[in-house]
């Protein structure tokens, strides 16, 4: 029996979607440049493929971070759950197709006893939306209207796919700064999509529900559905709602920015406390906010997205 981290995860492979070779085959295939990012996922370094040059992103990570185990059909190894769910959404050699809002694994490799690299496709204009926010401020509604629809249809996407994200956030969203289009990445703290509660939860506690806060136990759609209340409040206010554990449970955020009625009407429902009160992700988009316009214009003139990278 596997260990409880562990999962069955079934995938449609091909002849060549087998346990890939060790560092010397991804040196051979791949350029790696300068760091991107690091935390507990791991590190994220710029690269580039040889054969073409195209440019990638390469997450590292050691054994010792990985926060789930799954088993490919046929391969002898378990390998992290992130990499069985991001083949499962398209990645790879998969013959399942990806979605335009979900960014794409290009290639994986095990580093026998060290760990994985994780090869991702990488935009060239590109920034994540917590750096966006940062240095715009608070975005126009129909910025944030923009974003919050993609991000709602590649959850749609993933769960269609049975599968959570669980830490859906800022900084798990590329913003392509010449298009305003956006990606969802990061599913290392993602699991198989359930029925029944979970117990576990290794997302971003900021964007966690009253539910986690006191009972330590939550479904999925509500927890996905909560973190779309504190996303899209971070958008058009500029800062997350809560900061703490009792602001979380009081669910009452203190609107800092003058926003439209249906705008809170909408951030408001997304966060009410109890899970059985929160909307549908279906219901979000069919939100009256949600009919309004999202034409921002010209992006390179719109002072809330030029590109600055």
């Amino acid at each position: 029996m596997l260990d409880k981290r562990f999962g069955e995860i079934k995938i449609e492979q091909t002849d060549d979607m087998k346990i890939k070779n060790g560092p010397e085959a991804f040196e051979r295939l791949y350029r790696c440049g300068d760091l991107l990012g690091s935390g507990g996922f791991g590190s994220v370094f710029a690269g580039q493929r040889v054969s073409d040059g195209t440019q990638v992103a390469i997450k590292q990570i050691t054994r010792d971070r990985v926060l789930q185990w799954a088993r490919l059909p046929g391969e002898p190894n378990l390998v992290p759950m992130e990499i069985a769910l991001l083949l499962r959404l398209g990645g790879d050699q998969s013959l399942a197709r990806g979605h335009s809002r979900v960014v794409r694994m290009l290639d994986w490799f095990e580093a026998p006893g060290q760990g994985f690299i994780i090869v991702f496709e990488r935009p060239l204009a590109c920034q994540d939306l917590f750096d966006f926010i940062t240095e715009r401020g608070a975005l126009d509604e129909p910025i944030a209207r923009r974003f919050l629809k993609q991000v709602v249809e590649a959850l749609q996407f993933c769960n269609a796919h049975n599968i959570v994200h669980r830490d859906v956030k800022d900084e798990n969203i590329l913003v392509d700064t010449s298009t305003g289009d956006i990606k969802i990445i990061d599913f290392g703290s993602g699991a198989l999509l359930k029925d029944c509660s979970y117990t576990d939860f290794e997302g971003t506690r900021v964007y966690s529900p009253p539910e986690w806060i006191l009972h330590k136990t939550y479904h999925a759609l509500p927890l996905t559905v909560w973190s779309l209340g504190v996303l899209l409040f971070d958008m058009v206010c500029g800062d997350i709602p809560f900061e703490t554990d009792e602001q979380i449970i009081r669910a009452k955020p203190a609107f800092t920015k003058r926003i439209s009625k249906e705008c809170q009407s909408l951030i408001l429902w997304c966060l009410a406390y109890r899970p059985e009160d929160r909307p549908s992700l279906e219901d979000i988009l069919s939100h009256p906010w949600m009919e309004g316009t999202d034409d921002i214009g010209d992006l390179q003139e719109n002072p809330n997205i030029t590109p600055s990278l």
